[in-house]
Order: C-alpha cells, then sequence, then structure tokens
C-alpha cells in the first residue's frame, strides 16, 4: 500500500539523489550538500530561509520537493513528561511520535535521558492482539521522508523550549523504531530513512544508538544483518513458547520460534552486538513462571538483553497488566540466571501513550464530526 504524492518529500533524498538531481538542472555538486545542511543542521522551515541560493534555485526547489510533509496536529505531554506528536500526512492520515524522557536522580529535566520512538506505517496489518496500532488494519506504509520528517519535528518542538544548542538532535540518546507499524514490511523505506538519519550530511545520528523493532519476520532481519548501517534490533517476543506466542502474535504461523531463534543469532554474529527480546507482560496470558523459564533459557541461548513491559491498558481489549508483585517475581527468574533484564514502568499512560491510541481516538472524533 503506497501513497504517492505530488511532489516528493526533500527529507527522503539521500545526498546522491540529491546531487543527481541538481545535476541534470546544470547545478554544482556542492548545492546538495548546501541544500540538506539548511534542512537538518540549521532547520530552515521555508525555502526562502536558504538564503545563500539563489531564488531561481529555491523556485525550482519550492516546484520539485515537498520541504515538510508531515504537519502536527497537536502534541500531548504526560504528567511524567512523556510527549506524544500526532502528525498529519499528506493524504490526511495520522501517524504518531513519542518523546519519552527518564529523568536521572539529582539532575534537572534537561538533562534526563530522551528516546524518540517513530512510526513506520498507518495501522499495521501484524494483527497483534494486544496492539492498538493494528485495530484499524493497516492503511499505508510511510515513504523515506516522512518517517524521517517525525525527528525534524522533534527538533522543532524541542527548539521552542530550549536553547538551540541543547535543541540538536545529537542531544537525544536513543531512537527506538518501535512506533506504528511493522518496520520490516516496509523495508525500503526504512533502510533509506535509517542512511539518512545516520548519515553525516543526514541527521548525523550514530547507528548504535537507534534501535529497530520487529514482531519477527525472518527473511528481513536475515537481510538486515547485511545492511551497512548497522542499527541495534529488538524483537517482540511476548511469547517464549510457540503455544503462547501464536494466541497473540499471528506472526509466530509464519517463523515460529524455531525459525526465530536462528535469524537473531544471524543478527547478532554479524554485527556482534547484544540483542533485546521485547516482552509485554499479560495477565494470565504470558506472566506464568513456565513462561519466565522459557524466556530465561531464550536470552541464555541468543546472549539477549530482556525488557520486560507491563501491559499498558487500551480501550476496547480485553488485556490486563500483572500486579507489580507479580512482575517482580517473573523478573527474579530472570535475574537469578544473570540473564539482563529491565523492568520498564509505565510512561504516558495520562495521554494514551501505547501505540496507535491517540490516532484511533482522533480519527473517532473526525468521523463523528463529519456525521
Amino acid at each position: 500500500m503506497k501513497f504517492t504524492p505530488a511532489k516528493p518529500p526533500l527529507t527522503g533524498e539521500t545526498l546522491d539523489t540529491l546531487t543527481a538531481r541538481l545535476k541534470e538542472r546544470g547545478e554544482p555538486a556542492f548545492r546538495a550538500k548546501q541544500i540538506l545542511e539548511w534542512l537538518y543542521k540549521k532547520r530552515a522551515r521555508s525555502w526562502d530561509d536558504m538564503t545563500n541560493l539563489s531564488k531561481p534555485l529555491r523556485a525550482w526547489l519550492d516546484e520539485t520537493f515537498e520541504l515538510l510533509p508531515l504537519s502536527l496536529v497537536h502534541g500531548k505531554q504526560s504528567l511524567d513528561v512523556t510527549d506524544k506528536l500526532l502528525l498529519e500526512l499528506g493524504d490526511k492520515s495520522l501517524i504518531e511520535t513519542v518523546v519519552i524522557r527518564a529523568p536521572q536522580e539529582g539532575v534537572g529535566l534537561e538533562h534526563s535521558r530522551k528516546t524518540i520512538c517513530i512510526s513506520t506505517q498507518v495501522g499495521c496489518a501484524m494483527g497483534c492482539k494486544f496492539c492498538a496500532s493494528g485495530l484499524a488494519g493497516l492503511k499505508r506504509d510511510l515513504n523515506a521522508g516522512e518517517i524521517v520528517a517525525q525527528l525534524l519535528h522533534v527538533c522543532y518542538r524541542e527548539d521552542a523550549r530550549t536553547e538551540r544548542a541543547r535543541a540538536e538532535l545529537v542531544s537525544f540518546d536513543n531512537i527506538v523504531v518501535m512506533g506504528m507499524g511493522e518496520p520490516l514490511a516496509n523495508y525500503e523505506a526504512i533502510t533509506r530513512a535509517l542512511t539518512i538519519i545516520n548519515a553525516d550530511w543526514g541527521l548525523g545520528f550514530g547507528a548504535r544508538r537507534i534501535t529497530l523493532s520487529t514482531s519477527g519476520l525472518v527473511p528481513n532481519i536475515i537481510k538486515l544483518a547485511d545492511e551497512p548501517v548497522g542499527v541495534r534490533l529488538a524483537i517482540s517476543l511476548h511469547g517464549a513458547t510457540n503455544e503462547v506466542r501464536q494466541q497473540i502474535m499471528p506472526v509466530n504461523k509464519a517463523y515460529p520460534l524455531e525459525k526465530l531463534i536462528p535469524a537473531i543469532k544471524t543478527f547478532s554474529e554479524k554485527h556482534g552486538r547484544m540483542v533485546t527480546l521485547e516482552f509485554i507482560l499479560i495477565e494470565d496470558v504470558n506472566d506464568s513462571f513456565d513462561q519466565a523459564e522459557k524466556l530465561r533459557d531464550i536470552a541464555l541461548d541468543v546472549h539477549a538483553h530482556v525488557n520486560l513491559i507491563p501491559y499498558n491498558t487500551v480501550e476496547g481489549l480485553p488485556w490486563k497488566r500483572p500486579s507489580i508483585t507479580r512482575q517482580e517475581k517473573f523478573a527474579d527468574v530472570l535475574r537469578k540466571a544473570r540473564v539482563s533484564v529491565t523492568l520498564r514502568r509505565e510512561k504516558g499512560h495520562d495521554i494514551d501513550a501505547a501505540c496507535g491510541q491517540l490516532r484511533l481516538k482522533t480519527e473517532k472524533d473526525r468521523e463523528t464530526a463529519a456525521l
């Protein structure tokens, strides 16, 4: 499912593709770097901001490219200073981008650890039973420019709050590709976007601070292992046996653990980095001690870090999170085996920060208003 905009977004161009377009127009190669510097380093919001370019060139750029393919519908900040940005695309579709802050003890909010969570699709086709992103199915893939532009909107929001020197993207600790959609189902767009995010002529964000999360598309995990941008990998596991995983993740039918675990090992061996296993704890579904022991064995086998995530309630879905005591006992099974484990605490519940919740609510409000 593709959307073809009237003009391609500038944020989807690489240095090579933009240089080639400019060469056709008779422009020198250095113009491409100048334009991308205006976009990513100086964060120009209009073509006229690019003052060292000639007026004819700026006019051509305006005719040829969309400078910003997304617009901010609104931003919500939770009591724990998690930000959720609801962004509108050119076809009026909605996506979400989240900024998660984790204040560090003894320092102010401006020194908190900051993670940006970006989306890759409008909705999702994976059908995971616990997830809000896929409740309305998949509408379409994002193009590379739409993926990259989410990060620029975060920068614009930060610019309005703090001094420019502290608002550069490098001041963020991590980017996680864990928002709406299955990234590896939109393979070409996400790998192109990662190239732009990582490149020094782009956003210049280190690959080791970028984590891509997948529900387990085995062929593309293996393909990703050979990409030049060596990002980190997180696997949305959520079940430590095929029986449990298949109850809540339809992808397990095509790619059961017998196929997924070797693919994880292949990726880890090629990159020499620890993979993360994401495991949402759902009461009476996957929070048993048997699941904890099986998860422990998988983590030890693939040498992975485990991220335990208590379920974030979604309106319209029946699932609940286990008690804190149950969560801790589950985590202790892993800790006792010296598995690296994090038991996450909820962020942004008061602003519906679970993937897709704000988008669904806004779409329902729009439909009601149109009646």
